[in-house]
C-alpha cells in the first residue's frame, strides 16, 4: 500500500507503489467510492480535456490492483490511493476486510518522510513491524514513536486487531528538496521491499531516475552557497555514519517525523503543500 499526502514525503512512496504496478503489469480489479472519504475542499477533483474539448472530473481515488510476483508462487494485491480527510476507522475497515477475504498473509505499507539526509547518497529506509517473529526473521524493528499518525498507522493497528501480519516501510527524503519527487527514496523503498519479500525486483528505470535526480538536485544545489555548505555537513555526517558502519534508527527517523509534524502546525507546510496548479 502507498498513500499520496502526508505519508508521501517527497512521493518517494507513490513513485515506488505506481513503480512495482507498472512492472508487474498489474490489473486494476476495485476501488474505493470517495464520496464518505475525503473533505473535497480540502482534497479537491481535478478537471482535465479530453481530445482538448470534453471535460473530465478526476476524482481522489484508492484503487486496487492484483499481479503476479515474479519469481514466487504468490501474489500481489496493490492497494494506491491518497490518504483520506475522513472516516478513517471506516476506511481501514474496508480494507481489512478485503484483505481477510482474499487471504492476504502479510501487509506492506510503504511512506516516506523528510530528514536531515544528503541527496548523495542512497536514501536510508527503516522497518518496523509488530509481530515478533517477522521482526527477527526480516531484521525489522519495534515502533517505538508517539505522537500524531496518518493512514498507514491506523492501518498497521487494524491488521494487529485483525491478526493480519503487517510491514512498515519508510525511506527518508531529503527536507531541502521536499516538493520534488524522489526517485532515489522510491528506490530504496523498492530495494527493501525486495528484501522483504525474498525475490529480485527489476529496478533499472529507477537507478536511471535517481542518477538523474541527484545531478539535477546538484546543480541547483551548487547555485546557493548556504545550501551547498548545508549538503556538505550532511554528507560528512553520513561518512561518520558509514564509519560506525550504522543507519539512522528508527527511533530517529520517527524523530525527524515529529519534528515535521511541527513544522507543519506551524503553518511551514511539508511534501503534501498544495497551490492552484499542484496535485494534492
Amino acid at each position: 500500500m502507498a498513500f499520496r499526502g502526508w505519508n508521501d514525503g517527497g512521493q518517494g512512496a507513490s513513485l515506488a507503489g505506481g513503480y512495482l504496478a507498472k512492472i508487474w503489469d498489474a490489473d486494476r480489479f476495485a476501488e474505493i467510492e470517495p464520496e464518505n472519504f475525503y473533505d473535497f475542499q480540502a482534497t479537491r477533483p481535478h478537471v482535465s480535456l479530453l481530445d482538448g474539448q470534453t471535460r473530465h472530473i478526476d476524482w481522489p481515488e484508492n484503487a486496487f490492483y492484483h499481479a503476479p510476483i515474479p519469481g514466487l508462487d504468490r501474489d500481489a494485491v496493490l492497494l494506491l490511493g491518497i490518504e483520506p480527510n475522513l472516516r478513517w476507522k471506516t476506511f481501514t475497515g474496508m480494507i481489512v476486510d478485503l484483505a481477510q477475504d482474499l487471504g492476504v498473509e502479510l501487509m506492506i505499507t510503504l511512506g516516506s518522510l523528510l530528514a536531515d539526509v544528503p541527496h548523495t547518497r542512497p536514501s536510508p529506509v527503516t522497518g518496523g513491524a509488530t509481530d515478533p517473529d517477522l521482526i527477527e526473521r526480516l531484521g525489522l524493528q519495534r515502533s517505538r514513536y508517539e505522537g500524531p499518525t496518518g493512514i498507514v498507522g491506523i492501518l498497521h493497528d487494524a491488521c494487529n486487531h485483525a491478526s493480519i501480519s503487517s510491514v512498515s516501510l519508510w525511506a527518508a527524503v531529503p527536507h531541502y528538496v521536499s516538493l520534488a519527487p524522489s526517485p532515489r527514496a522510491a528506490l530504496a523503498l523498492t530495494q527493501r521491499l525486495s528484501d522483504v519479500l525474498g525475490t529480485d525486483i527489476d529496478t533499472a528505470e529507477l537507478d536511471e531516475a535517481s542518477e538523474r535526480y541527484s545531478e539535477q538536485v546538484s546543480e541547483a544545489v551548487a547555485s546557493d552557497d548556504e545550501t551547498a555548505a548545508y549538503v556538505e555537513e550532511l554528507e560528512e555526517r553520513a561518512e561518520l555514519l558509514d564509519d560506525e558502519q550504522q543507519l539512522p534508527s528508527g527511533d530517529s527517523l520517527a524523530a525527524e517525523l515529529t519534528r515535521f509534524l511541527r513544522d507543519r502546525e506551524r503553518g511551514n507546510g511539508g511534501p503534501e503543500r498544495e497551490g492552484p496548479s499542484e496535485q494534492p
